[in-house]
């Protein structure tokens, strides 16, 4: 389309609402340059007036600017001109160049509801608090609800350090332990106190398999680098269950070459992973040296006193939003402690359980009553930890079949299905890494791993032959 057909049919359709105009020309602009690049660069962008009353298009980060600039602004203004009775044109801006445009000049951002609802590549990059909160953190887990004990304290100091943004000599920061002992909550307290003092900042907050399904969406969709752009424009990132990254070489290259950006232009970065960083064997040396480089902070195994505490508080939640009232007596809260064995989370929830179960009654219940409406969860004695072996024996028996056979090559049916579902109990009842549970699975990806366990959980709430498959195998497994 030129300039004069654009402008000629203007009189046409007369539209100045810049939000009615933006949406209808997004959609068509969508359908024009794919939804891989559309959701990349235009998604995230929002549409401004600045004090003269002249219409800018944001872009998060000034790559995305270029990107628009080189690729899409003379397409836009063609469709927007199209629209517009006022025939006005849009500039492109980044958010870093308009700083001091009040939030409240903008006008107008895409309505996902225009048309197909686009799968954002870079979803989890956000801005804002509002973004941070949809990028998976939990509202509770927040330094306000971290009980610290002796094997946390030195973990928590450092973590509070980090959040206040004060100037310190070590980066990145590595928590590290047992699954189930606090560093996730440490991160997301982290990532909520952070992006409160400092609301301009952006806090990208992700667990290490999100990174990866989003780098692989980003490859296969052709917008790697706006994948990268908007990682190396945080402010602060914080990633999971490193652990996670191992047995794949371009995510973990991926990986390094966005340390070394952040690390290099001054920014934070956190991390967790339930091994030290030298201790991560299927990460490739290099990165494993970066991971390392910084602050190591170990978050040990609650002890007795503090996994008392943590009950306390859990309970003491429950009653401030009236679930039950007040707290069991002592030898109750203690008895549940010392008969739940495993990590905080198994801990959680069986006071979940208890608390749903006893409800008001919670304050005078008695051993005996507390242990009949807990049932499995007080199993009275040291927890029987189940294999990786013994789950392929399990699954094998169950579908009349070899062991050999979930390690093979074959990808009949009859075997993909037993193999997906001994995967999914691998990652249920194991602490193993999706690239472990490959390796014992003949060698397989870990994305194959990925993908065999993400099929079982959607058909779990549909399959009722798997759905009963999983739970008579579960039945087993815990004897």
């Amino acid at each position: 389309m030129n300039r004069s057909v654009a402008m000629g049919s203007v009189s046409a359709s007369g539209l100045t609402d810049p939000d009615r105009i933006w949406t209808e020309a997004a959609g068509r602009l969508r359908a024009e340059i794919g939804e891989g690049p559309f959701s990349s660069y235009i998604a995230p962008s929002a549409v401004r007036a600045d004090g003269a009353g002249r219409l800018i298009l944001v872009t998060p980060t000034a790559y995305a600017r270029d990107w628009v600039r080189k690729n899409a602004l003379t397409r836009m203004n063609e469709l927007w001109l199209g629209l517009d009775g006022l025939a006005r044109r849009l500039e492109v801006r980044c958010r870093a160049e308009l700083g001091s445009v009040p939030p409240s000049s903008a006008v107008a951002r895409v309505d996902a509801s225009a048309a197909a609802t686009p799968v954002a590549t870079v979803a989890p990059v956000a801005d804002g608090a509002r973004a941070v909160r949809a990028a998976g953190l939990q509202d509770r887990l927040t330094f306000d609800s971290f009980v610290e004990g002796q094997g946390n304290a030195f973990a928590l100091a450092i973590a509070r350090q980090t959040a206040a943004w004060a100037d310190g000599h070590f980066n990145p920061i590595f928590f590290c332990g047992p699954y189930g002992y606090g560093k996730t909550h440490l991160l997301n307290a982290i990532a909520w106190e952070a992006q409160r003092l400092r609301p301009d900042a952006k806090v990208v907050y992700l667990t290490a398999e999100r990174f990866l399904s989003t780098f692989v969406r980003a490859v296969q969709d052709r917008s790697t680098a706006a994948f990268k752009e908007s990682l190396r424009s945080a402010d602060m990132l914080l990633l999971d269950d490193v652990q996670f990254i191992g047995g794949k070489a371009a995510s973990q290259e991926e990986l390094l070459s966005t340390l070394t950006a952040l690390i290099e232009d001054g920014k934070r970065i956190v991390l967790a992973a339930d091994r030290a960083p030298t201790a991560l064997n299927e990460i490739e040396p290099r990165l494993r040296s970066h991971l390392a480089a910084g602050l190591t902070c170990p978050v040990e195994p609650a002890d007795r006193v503090l996994k008392i505490a943590v009950a306390e508080n859990r309970l003491d939640a429950f009653a401030r939003m009236g679930v039950v009232s007040g707290l069991p007596p002592r030898d109750v809260l203690e008895q549940l402690v010392d008969r739940t064995p495993g990590s905080m989370r198994e801990l959680e929830g069986a006071i979940n359980t208890l608390a749903a179960a006893a409800g008001s009654r919670l304050s005078g219940l008695g051993a005996d009553e507390a242990q009949s409406l807990l049932g499995a969860s007080m199993r009275g004695g040291p927890e029987r930890r189940i294999t990786v072996d013994e789950i392929q024996k399990t699954v094998a028996d169950h579908f009349n079949m070899k062991q050999a056979d979930l390690l093979s090559e074959r990808r009949t049916r009859a075997i993909a299905r037993p193999r997906q579902i001994a995967m999914y109990l691998c990652k249920q009842h194991t602490t193993r890494s999706y690239p472990d549970i490959g390796r014992r699975f003949g060698g397989r990806d870990h994305t194959t791993v990925l993908h065999g366990v993400r099929k079982i959980e959607e058909l779990l709430p549909t399959d009722e032959q798997v759905a009963r498959d999983v739970e008579a195998l579960t039945r087993k497994l815990r004897g």
